[in-house]
């Protein structure tokens, strides 16, 4: 079993930073989430009572999010890093517009609440169903579409200030 988990944590670990780095904003914090959720699905998938864990990266997902979810109703979740550190610049194409495009997702996203942003990130950046990000979020259906609607609103609103 653990060549398994080692497999699934190589072929996961990209996807998962990549949306801890959009829900969280920051290089750290996105680190440590995906560090966070990969011990807790290790944990389940070792676990040797209880239903097998049918669509692990799924569940890494679900797990990704609502610990995100968790840690911003935290008090120390208000905590930033002084700076990112230097030198670790994106490669490849126009460089300012590209960076351009993240500060403003970024901040267009850091507007939202945890759950909207959560929201948006699943559905529109992940590319999920709006039932995936309703499993995942432990949301209805109903509830994915009004508050993606409502968020995408908001950060329309934003970007045209």
């Amino acid at each position: 079993m653990p060549e398994s988990f080692d497999a699934f944590a190589r072929a996961e670990a990209a996807p998962l930073y990549r949306a801890a780095w959009l829900l969280c904003g920051h290089r750290a914090e996105a680190e440590d989430l995906v560090q966070e959720t990969l011990a807790k699905v290790y944990v389940r998938m070792h676990r040797r009572i209880g239903p097998r864990l049918d669509n692990p990266a799924a569940y890494a997902q679900t797990v990704l999010t609502r610990t995100f979810i968790s840690g911003r109703r935290r008090r120390s979740s208000t905590e930033t890093p002084y700076a990112d550190l230097p030198g670790l610049e994106a490669a490849g194409g126009d460089h300012a517009a590209t960076t351009d495009l993240r500060v403003a997702l970024v901040e267009a996203l850091a507007d939202l609440s945890p759950t909207d942003r959560a929201v948006v990130v699943l559905r529109y950046l992940d590319d999920l169903s709006v039932e995936q990000v309703a499993d995942a979020l432990g949301l209805t259906p109903g509830a994915v579409r009004n508050r993606s609607m409502r968020a995408l609103a908001r950060m329309r609103k934003e970007a045209l200030r």
